[in-house]
């Protein structure tokens, strides 16, 4: 009997929309590592693991918080700004003497705000989320530049080792801080979609939001927390690549946004809304992280990688496409 419940369970669990995907994407991130390893006998040594798992940790960072806005049924285009925001705010904060922990705390109060005004502009004022958040991806760098006057920070010195340690260079079980605070903050993302109701709620606005605001469900709240928690993951993101670097810049989170919808879709999530599993979006991110170092290592020149990149892209918006579509090969597939 027992058996039989488990088979019947991993049989519903397969059919689940988005799962067959991240199996996939799950293969072949086992057939790239071998790939990698064949060509290449140093890919799997220690430093080079831990420098992919150092890049994986913002990318799955700001591909959690892209997943969550896509399962709402929207997209949130000012990631790689939000990600800049942060790493000038908290820089020049600690520049200017303040300790690391308020500037912690004010930089990402303040991209949990602009994760807000991302909410009201596509909940409340119904503007497409295309269109939203390329405005304020716009808005965001010019008042970043404005008030930096357009140039990166100083080192943020000595007094702010604390928040390099904390968010960087510090170690668990030989495995870097940054790490542990994706992997965190992905377990908590993980349990509030699965097991709350603001969860629940996330997946039924994306899924049919008209019967969800029939049924008194307020969904341009839900669109407000998606949004808010899309932008405090991407401020922690910034947080990272800047304890990394040691100052602030204001492009350090150029093409983030291409990364954060990479990691998520390749991983499961789909674009049509209301489907996926964070757990996809783990994989997508490790894939992507893995096959742009394994591509480094192995000698390939910069244009041919954005070449496979970017057809890996298209090739998995591809499958999300038909899947709307609903053509019954790829659906299967999907």
């Amino acid at each position: 009997m027992g058996y039989h419940k488990l088979t019947e369970y991993i049989h519903r669990l397969i059919r689940t929309k988005g799962v067959m995907r991240s199996l996939i994407a799950s293969v072949v991130l086992i057939v790239l590592i071998f790939v990698f390893s064949v060509r290449d006998p140093l890919f799997g040594g220690y430093y080079n693991v831990s420098n992919i798992l150092n890049s994986i940790a913002p990318i799955l960072l700001v591909g959690i918080g892209q997943s969550i806005v896509l399962i709402s049924g929207h997209i949130d285009l000012s990631i790689g700004t939000t990600v800049g925001i942060s790493s000038m705010m908290s820089a020049t904060l600690m520049t200017h003497g303040m300790p690391y922990y308020f500037a912690i705390l004010i930089t990402l109060f303040s991209c949990g705000a602009f994760g807000l005004l991302n909410g009201i502009l596509v909940g409340r004022m119904r503007i497409p989320s295309y269109i939203a958040t390329i405005a304020t991806l716009i808005l965001g760098e010019g008042i970043t530049q404005l008030v930096a006057k357009n140039v990166d920070t100083a080192f943020v010195g000595h007094a702010a080792r604390g928040f390099r340690n904390l968010f960087f260079y510090g170690k668990f079980l030989s495995i870097n801080n940054s790490v542990w605070i994706a992997v965190i903050i992905w377990v908590i993302m993980l349990i509030l979609l699965s097991k709350t109701r603001t969860g629940r709620y996330v997946h039924a606005v994306g899924r049919n939001p008209v019967a969800m605001r029939v049924l008194g469900v307020k969904i341009d709240s839900t669109i407000d927390i998606s949004y808010v928690i899309c932008a405090v993951c991407s401020g922690f993101a910034g947080l990272i690549l800047t304890a990394e670097l040691g100052y602030g810049e204001m492009d350090i989170g150029n093409n983030y946004e291409i990364y954060a919808i990479a990691a998520a879709v390749i991983g499961g999530i789909t674009t049509l809304g209301g489907r996926g599993l964070l757990i996809g979006t783990a994989v997508g991110a490790s894939l992507w992280c893995v096959l742009q170092n394994g591509l480094v290592r192995i000698g390939v020149p910069v244009a041919v990688q954005n070449v496979v990149v970017g057809v890996v892209i298209i090739f998995v918006v591809y499958l999300d496409v038909k899947a709307r579509q609903g053509k019954s090969g790829i659906k299967r597939l999907i």
